[in-house]
């Protein structure tokens, strides 16, 4: 009896001795998830009551005394540094916290807001001279992002005017647009019918570039410029990138650039940023011709920028505008391997001091097209690699007879004086009434939206199923639509427009359409 109640006994105590190791482990848990709950209070309350930090600008650091120099709301200050602060890792114009036993404890980003500034020069490797709103000039310490050399004048800048630090290149996608370069793919071939005005232009640009030893020899300066002026949609646009494209050095491997300015897009309602984009144009073409590249400037609708002083309506923005032009023209700042071209509907507009001798120092008047240069013009859109109908093809005997038929047809069109082609009577300042045909505002332009309509005739009528091709009555088409075009034109256009796209040297003072049209 005695061993077996030993034996229970036993048997209890071990279930005993489980059951209290069960609840000791459980307690044991909850011991320790208390714990832990508790420190991270603690480390939320020490959080919470951590006293707060000051942002300062790192200036420099002093690795041997653990000390950095710092901008502490304005104030230039000498610093302690908290062991745990990489000194090696801080970057000039960095935010440093601050605690309040002013100890620089931790490394923060760089800051991302500040005053806009426009660079005017650089100032060796780490400084910048900028000019700020008002036109303000400010001598600035780039910070350590911006120490990378690819600065330029012009650019713009956030800065802190305050603490004398530029932080961050700001893209203005106004400005960067027009100084993106472009390397033009049109060449003199793609032009037709002035072939004239070509070599005047290659003479007057490319003859220095191509020979300068010889232009030193002679004493001779290249130009700085030429002008080009002339009714809408005469080629002037394709004779700057076509200049643009010549120049390039195939050989070296290097490509002439080309910045197309169109005047209104420089315009500001804002005063100085007018002459602001101008710099930053100049400068930008300077940067690239420092590499021994040709830069072309091509100013686009020029008389809506450099319009002549004094005759503004109401504001004379142009009194500011035109001597920014003229200081960057004659300035002491080489335009080595810089050239402007410009182009204008209304030479007469530009101000006198632009087109003097040593800036625009070659003026070329770009042509309507005669029955050659329309014929030229037609022959670059209208090829035999175009589809063409076959019943053109055989009554000419060859696709390209067939091409030459269709253009000799409809500059037969354009430049016939009938009452057919007659668009309106436009009555003069002396009294003379001048009857307006179509040739005489026939373009470049114009020539290349005839060939448009007469394709997109011809691709509508292959989607019908009626023909297949282009023929000599899709051609004939668009030259009526051109024609009906212009007639509407002329009762909703302005006379002073009429007097410019005609290049007629009277004034209008009045258009009468014709009957036939009206």
């Amino acid at each position: 009896m005695t061993s077996d109640f030993s034996a229970h006994q036993v048997d209890e105590m071990q279930r005993l001795i489980v059951s209290l190791e069960g609840k000791n482990e459980r307690l044991s848990q909850a011991l320790t998830q208390v714990r832990g709950q508790l420190i991270q209070m603690q480390a939320q309350l020490q959080e919470v009551n951590r006293p707060p930090q000051t942002l300062a600008l790192f200036v420099c650091a002093d690795i041997a005394s653990r000390q950095i120099e710092a901008i502490v709301n304005g104030r230039h200050m000498r610093l302690a540094v908290a062991p745990a602060l990489d000194l090696a890792s801080l970057s000039y114009g960095q935010w440093v916290r601050v605690d309040d036993k002013m100890i620089a404890v931790a490394a923060d980003v760089f800051p991302r807001t500040g005053q806009m500034a426009s660079i005017l020069e650089m100032v060796g490797d780490d400084r910048v001279l900028v000019a700020a709103d008002g036109g303000q000039e400010h001598l600035l310490i780039l910070a350590g992002p911006l120490r990378h050399g690819n600065l330029r004048p012009g650019d713009s800048l956030a800065v802190d005017l305050r603490s004398g630090i530029a932080f961050e290149r700001i893209i203005r996608s106004d400005v960067e647009q027009l100084l993106t370069p472009e390397i033009p793919e049109t060449t003199y071939g793609d032009i037709g019918g002035l072939g004239e005005q070509i070599q005047q232009v290659r003479d007057a640009i490319e003859l220095p570039f191509r020979h300068p030893q010889m232009y030193r020899n002679y004493g001779l300066r290249p130009p700085k410029g030429i002008l080009l002026y002339g009714p809408p949609g005469s080629g002037k646009t394709l004779i700057a990138k076509a200049v643009a494209n010549s120049l390039s050095k195939q050989g070296s491997g290097k490509q002439t650039y080309f910045l197309s300015i169109k005047g209104p897009e420089l315009l500001n309602k804002f005063v100085g940023e007018t002459e602001r984009q101008i710099r930053a144009i100049f400068a930008r073409a300077r940067s690239l011709a420092a590499g021994d590249v040709p830069v072309v400037i091509f100013f686009d609708e020029m008389e809506a920028l450099f319009r002549t002083r004094g005759t503004g309506v109401s504001s004379d923005v142009e009194t500011m505008i035109v001597p920014q032009l003229l200081a960057e023209m004659d300035g002491v700042e080489s335009l080595d391997n810089v050239v402007i071209i410009g182009a204008s509907n209304r030479a007469d507009m530009i101000d006198p001091a632009v087109l003097r001798p040593g800036r625009l120092d070659v003026r070329i008047r770009v042509e309507r097209p005669d029955r050659q240069g329309a014929s030229e013009i037609f022959s670059k859109y209208l090829t035999r690699n175009i589809p063409l109908h076959q019943d053109e093809v055989d009554a000419a005997g060859s696709s390209q007879n067939a091409v030459d038929a269709m253009i000799e047809s409809a500059v037969d069109r354009l430049f016939v004086e009938d009452e057919t082609t007659a668009l309106f009577d436009a009555t003069l300042s002396s009294g003379r009434i001048k009857r307006i045909h179509l040739h005489d505002i026939v373009s470049g332009a114009m020539i290349a939206g005839i060939v448009e309509r007469a394709k997109k005739h011809a691709i509508k009528e292959s989607l019908d199923g009626v023909d297949r091709g282009m023929s000599m009555h899709h051609l004939l088409m668009g030259v009526s639509e051109e024609m009906n075009e212009s007639v509407e034109l002329a009762a909703t256009s302005s006379l002073e427009d009429w007097s410019r796209t005609i290049g007629l040297r009277e004034e209008i003072v009045s258009i009468s359409p014709l009957g036939a049209h009206a």
